[in-house]
């Protein structure tokens, strides 16, 4: 039995599978350690013609998804019943790395990706969230699923390779709530472009603060805004004084 499953109900199936089936995520459902579910709510409908939209009431462009084929979709998933619910939508919260890191914990979670004009307002009674990936329309919410199973998924013990990749990553709390720093990797020098001596020196100490340093400083260039929240020492603070002396 996989550690969590997720069910996304979508009007194209093959989007979902496919990706579900590749990289990160596919080893992961190969190791038995993510379940990834595609429901067409098509295959619920009552009419002959399948017909999962309409025209809004009150007129207006566009089509909007019917309410019966997804509460019907919804219906027939077998799942806990208090598992979260998530209607993908440009309207709803941001998505962020602390909802990915609480959503991992979780054993069950249904997404609905919307199409067309939106929802069928009634629809919006199923959802316990609505995540948005930003102030930004995409055509359907295929994408928004997929990000929210990537983000949550490698969480999962035993899917990344080192949990110590995680911990060292943007965003992460491990990371102190700042932007990850410069990588690098073989040949030492390309087209004149050379890794830092103070990665090839093997003193670990002085290694670990120059990552430190370098994700304070790329996260001070970036993101200015994560320093309010982020975990910071006093020499963390000297050096950000430092910095931002040297920009006037």
């Amino acid at each position: 039995m996989s550690e969590i499953t997720f069910h996304v109900i979508t009007l194209f199936p093959e989007l979902i599978d496919s990706y579900c089936r590749t990289s990160i995520i596919g080893r992961g459902a190969k190791a038995g350690k993510i379940a990834c579910r595609s429901y067409n709510p098509r295959e619920y409908c009552q009419d002959k013609y399948r017909k999962v939209d309409d025209t809004p009431y009150g007129g207006g462009a566009g089509m909007v998804m019917k309410p019966e084929p997804i509460f019907a979709c919804l219906e027939a998933i077998e799942r806990k019943p208090d598992s979260p619910v998530i209607i993908t939508s440009p309207q709803g919260k941001p998505f962020q790395q602390s909802d990915a890191e609480e959503m991992a914990k979780m054993t069950d979670i249904t997404i609905i990706c919307g199409h067309y004009e939106g929802f069928d307002e009634r629809i919006h009674s199923l959802a316990t969230h609505e995540i948005s990936l930003g102030d930004f329309v995409i055509t359907g919410g295929e994408l928004a699923a997929l990000v929210i199973v990537d983000a949550v998924g490698r969480l999962i013990p035993g899917v990344l390779g080192q949990s110590l990749s995680l911990h060292q990553e943007s965003f992460n709390e491990g990371n102190d709530g700042l932007l990850e720093g410069p990588q690098y990797t073989k040949p030492p020098v390309f087209r004149d472009m050379e890794v830092p001596e103070i990665l090839r020196n093997g003193d670990h100490k002085k290694i670990n603060r120059w990552r430190r340093e370098q994700a304070l400083k790329r996260t001070l260039e970036r993101r200015p805004d994560l320093l309010n929240k982020a975990k910071l020492n006093a020499q963390d603070l000297n050096f950000l004084k430092k910095l931002q002396e040297g920009l006037q």
